[in-house]
């Protein structure tokens, strides 16, 4: 059903020692001038792109752009040739829950700084330079761990947290792993108080679980999320909401509320909603990972030769792609007939969203079980042409789309002014989105990633 969470069946949790860990040393910014030369760039905002292009960095920062030949370089500047590859912005994913997998396991005791880090390093190595951590967060250990990012002295994906998400009694998400975690309310009261505990921690923005989670909850009531959209707008934060049927994502639309965390599944996007949602600057994460089970065999991209599946095996566990890769066996060709049918709605409502240029941004339930951080992104993206998107409107919708809504203004372009956080591809992804798996380098602040050093330093 494309109502529940693509999942696989929950093994015992192993348990875990206390041991050292040594976390990679963040991207330290390159203090050196750098000129990037012959390279196609495409900038990410939705402009041409640029052939043969120079781009200046200084100081970790962009500080021209143009054609080969046209930039004039300061003394002593290093000059990279590109020549033949492609440069566009690292990618930026607006939902993910970090840290609740390792190996085999799926459980709320390996919610720990450790495999936190390990996720956020994992979806570096594919090119995601943010991780929006979506309300399924216990403790402090998520705000320790962007507190060190800021001051510089941890690195992976940059986390952006949302810390415990607000719902109805029992509508919060519904794996064992994530029991106890959101914020339950009953009255506006209660509702506005839980905005204010989350102002005070900082949190980058609110999640709100509105449906009746499969008919397991009460809706959360409007004028529950109303006082809830209120009580965060108040505090400069922006409100987004796990949404389900058309009618809530109606009059959350009217309510004001800033994003919606999944596309409306239970019917078509009617044009109605399709207008209100651009008429009030809504951003939409598609979220299509159902698309994963619509497969009747093992889709290409688990297959050996798939620029994809080179990424996963240099990065995921071979148990957990073995797994994977066995969820497809002895599958019903009606069932699937039928989960395809319900896919198809998304597609539909997607495709229209993006002729109406709506603001997509990228954002795939990344965290959630043999979802691995960096190859759901990856994938996501192909699934967001497949559904009839532009290569170009899926990579606005990737960089600085959500970089826009998730308020990073140095990032998501590549632009005189900006960080220099950019891949480098093999090939060129306007003419086959599955080229942004290509990646021949990776800079953050203007510094080269090891890649190869950072998937030899995962643990599960």
């Amino acid at each position: 059903m494309i109502r529940r969470r693509y999942a696989f069946a929950l093994l015992t949790a192993l348990a875990y020692g206390a041991f050292c860990f040594a976390y990679p040393k963040p991207q330290s910014t390159s203090n050196r001038a750098v000129l990037y030369e012959g390279a196609r760039l495409i900038a990410g905002d939705g402009s041409a792109p640029i052939e043969g292009s120079a781009i200046l960095v200084e100081n970790g920062v962009i500080t021209r752009i143009g054609g080969k030949g046209t930039i004039s370089a300061p003394r002593g500047v290093s000059r990279i040739d590109l020549t033949g590859k492609t440069i566009m912005p690292a990618l930026v994913n607006a939902h993910g829950h970090p840290g609740f997998q390792r190996d085999l396991t799926y459980a709320a005791e390996n919610f720990t700084r450790e495999t936190i880090m390990n996720d956020l390093n994992r979806a570096l190595y594919f090119g995601v330079a943010v991780v929006q951590s979506q309300g399924i967060e216990r403790g402090d250990v998520t705000y320790q761990i962007r507190s060190d990012q800021e001051a510089g002295r941890l690195g992976g994906a940059r986390l952006r947290i949302a810390g415990r998400g607000i719902g109805a009694p029992n509508a919060g998400p519904g794996a064992a792993a994530y029991a106890g975690i959101a914020y339950e309310v009953t009255t506006e009261t209660e509702a506005r108080q839980a905005v204010r505990e989350l102002a005070t921690k900082h949190v980058n923005l609110v999640k709100i679980w509105v449906d009746d989670r499969n008919g397991r909850a009460p809706r959360l009531a409007p004028n529950l999320y109303r006082a809830i959209i209120n009580e965060g707008h108040k505090h400069g934060l922006q409100v987004n909401a796990h949404v389900f049927y058309h009618t809530d994502a109606v009059d959350l639309v009217n309510a004001g509320i800033d994003g919606f965390a999944h596309l409306v599944r239970d019917k078509e996007m009617d044009d109605a909603l399709i207008a209100s949602i651009v008429r009030n600057n809504v951003y939409v994460m598609p979220n299509l990972s159902p698309e994963w089970s619509t497969y009747i065999d093992v889709p290409h991209w688990l297959k050996d030769g798939d620029p994809l599946m080179a990424l996963i095996q240099r990065s995921v566990p071979q148990p957990v792609v073995e797994r994977i890769k066995k969820s497809y066996e002895n599958r019903s060709p009606a069932a699937i007939e039928r989960t395809r049918t319900q896919y198809a709605i998304l597609q539909r409502s997607l495709a229209k969203l993006a002729k109406a240029n709506a603001k997509i941004i990228l954002g795939c339930d990344t965290g959630l079980e043999d979802h691995p951080f960096g190859m759901a992104e990856q994938h996501e993206l192909e699934s967001m042409v497949n559904a009839g998107m532009t290569p170009m409107q899926v990579i606005v919708a990737a960089t600085s789309r959500p970089a826009e809504y998730l308020k990073l203004e140095k990032m998501g372009v590549l632009a005189s002014g900006k960080e220099a956080d950019f891949l480098v591809l093999e090939a060129n992804p306007l003419d086959n989105i599955t080229n942004t798996q290509r990646i021949s380098g990776l800079y953050i602040k203007g510094a080269e990633v090891d890649r190869a050093a950072l998937a030899g330093g995962l643990k599960f």
